[in-house]
């Protein structure tokens, strides 16, 4: 069964699934567009090119209803719903033919997203836990793949979350503001590995009594009631702001897991989906609570793996298999045939040998390789590759990102390596997770708290990635690299040579390889200073 389904809203994405396989995921941000986009006529071409035939389902993915007419509500599912009541099934044409037609929603996207991408055989039961901006809820999926919610267990949490960044930050005007930033989550989780303090004051827990009350949406503009407490816009480099900031999110993600041990049998599977699926330090904690004998969280389980999700929904409702074989690697190829000044490049032949030298004597290289990665982490097809060892390489990259000085950049480390290292000791090849740093040595790749968010690589995961870092351990000792993602400030991931040489140039990397070739910049610094050391 051909099935082509869309995610209509933020993070908009077309899946393609076919014989319970992943064919591609194509996410509206990357290519440069700005983050969490909706789908656009560009990505609708970019799917149609993907297709070697009509499919035999086209789905919609549930999303607000807002002020669509009646006849809209009856063709597409809206955002909450768990049950099969809260499927539609009609007909829709496409290209002359008439195809079945399926939209469920939004809730279930994540859910199923979760349960199709897991290892877990088809009628294992299991729980799953979706907190994003808006859902943060608990559910038990049984044999049969019943969907059933046990408790709301907070409103929001990732909105809340976000919020108390914006709550801190000058620069936010929380006085009109109806929504938190999107990034803002992000840079919260970075912040709060810097809290060296665990209990509140008085006018803290007035502030986590505000962020956590049980209101359906709360707007960045109440906020103005705490303009008497000293965290109001007290600045992101206050260092009882940070604490506070570890303080919230422990106390967040203590309110979920107190209903799960009150309430949930011990020893069950954890699937987790849901925008705060992507936090590491939070997944981390689940996994050492060894209250579910495992925990799965997808590489998409924000927003940009509804479209998969609602593909899964179709499949299982008229075929009856709720699992599908899929890659990280499902974007879509790179484009090689954009125009740029090949002139301002010195060209080579890729060897891994001659690139892992260059990377030890600290060059910053753009690395891509075949189709791009689903989901928001770069997995080293669309990366940016540095030593490890040096603080001032993670200084340098995060001016490359135009980030703040305190994001902390990831590595990127051989399978086998890992433990050594990072006390791993099983695979983690989607960066969603932290580890301890057992060395001193990894200094770029060191967060203020000595963690990581360390990605594993093997041969079978990502070939190409590994040889460089295994040529990269014969130089150096050590099979791990600097490993953030290959994008413009607010943008998903270059996909074209065009945007990747302008950024290359505008951002002072010192060259790029795409699979077979490597460019190196001529006005770069640190490789005329490589150059003239390989001729001494």
């Amino acid at each position: 069964m051909k099935i082509l389904s869309f995610n209509p809203g933020h993070d908009g994405a077309f899946a393609y699934i076919e014989d319970a396989h992943l064919i591609t995921s194509i996410e509206a941000e990357k290519h440069s567009r700005y983050r969490h986009s909706p789908l656009s006529i560009p990505d609708m071409f970019s799917i149609l090119g993907e297709l070697k035939e009509v499919p035999d389902v086209i789905c919609r993915g549930g999303w607000w209803m807002g002020d669509t007419n009646q006849s809209e509500q009856r063709l597409n599912a809206g955002y909450h719903g768990v049950n099969y009541s809260d499927i539609i099934i009609g007909q829709q044409r496409l290209l002359g033919k008439t195809l079945r037609y399926f939209s469920s929603s939004h809730e279930r996207s994540h859910l199923l997203c979760a349960f199709g991408m897991s290892n877990l055989p088809k009628g294992t039961p299991c729980y799953a836990l979706l907190w994003e901006g808006v859902i943060g809820s608990f559910y038990k999926i049984d044999a049969a793949l019943n969907l059933i919610k046990l408790a709301d267990v907070m409103p929001e949490p990732g909105h809340r979350y976000a919020l108390l960044y914006g709550l801190a930050d000058p620069t936010f005007d929380k006085s009109v503001a109806e929504f938190s930033r999107f990034s803002d989550a992000g840079k919260l989780m970075a912040l709060a590995s810097f809290s060296k303090r665990s209990k509140p004051s008085d006018e803290e827990e007035e502030i986590i009594a505000f962020l956590m009350q049980d209101c359906l949406h709360l707007k960045p503009k109440e906020c103005e009631v705490l303009k008497h407490c000293k965290h109001y816009n007290v600045g992101l480099d206050d260092q009882e702001f940070r604490n506070f900031a570890g303080i919230v999110s422990n106390r967040i993600f203590d309110r979920f897991y107190r209903y799960a041990e009150s309430n949930m049998t011990r020893g069950m599977p954890l699937l987790i989906s849901g925008g705060c699926g992507l936090n590491c330090d939070w997944n981390t904690k689940w996994r050492e609570t060894n209250f579910f004998s495992e925990v799965f969280v997808p590489p998409v389980a924000n927003d940009s793996g509804s479209a998969i999700g609602t593909a899964i929904d179709a499949q299982f409702h008229f075929t009856g298999n709720p699992k599908i074989d899929w890659s990280v690697y499902s974007g879509l190829e790179f484009i090689t045939n954009d125009a740029f000044d090949v002139s301002l490049f010195d060209t080579y032949e890729t060897n891994y040998t001659m690139i892992a030298d260059m990377l030890a004597n600290n060059l910053i290289i753009g690395w891509v390789n075949g189709k791009y990665e689903i989901g928001p982490r770069a997995l080293g097809n669309r990366s940016i590759l540095a030593s490890p060892f040096h603080e001032k390489t993670r200084v340098r990259l995060n001016e490359i990102k135009q980030r703040e000085q305190f994001r902390p950049i990831a590595p990127v480390c051989l399978e086998e390596d890992a433990e050594r290292w990072f006390g791993c000791n099983q695979p983690s090849p989607f960066m969603l997770y932290t580890q301890l740093v057992s060395t001193d040595a990894l200094a770029a790749v060191t967060h203020i708290n000595r963690t990581a968010r360390i990605q594993t690589v093997s041969s079978a995961t990502n070939n190409h990635l590994y040889k460089l870092l295994v040529a990269f351990k014969a130089h150096t000792g050590y099979g791990v690299l600097c490993n953030t993602s290959l994008n413009f400030k607010g943008r998903g991931f270059i996909n074209s040579i065009g945007d990747l040489s302008a950024y290359t140039i505008e951002r002072n990397l010192d060259g790029f390889v795409i699979e077979g070739r490597t460019y190196l910049l001529k006005s770069s610094t640190n490789y005329q200073v490589y150059l003239s050391m390989q001729s001494l």
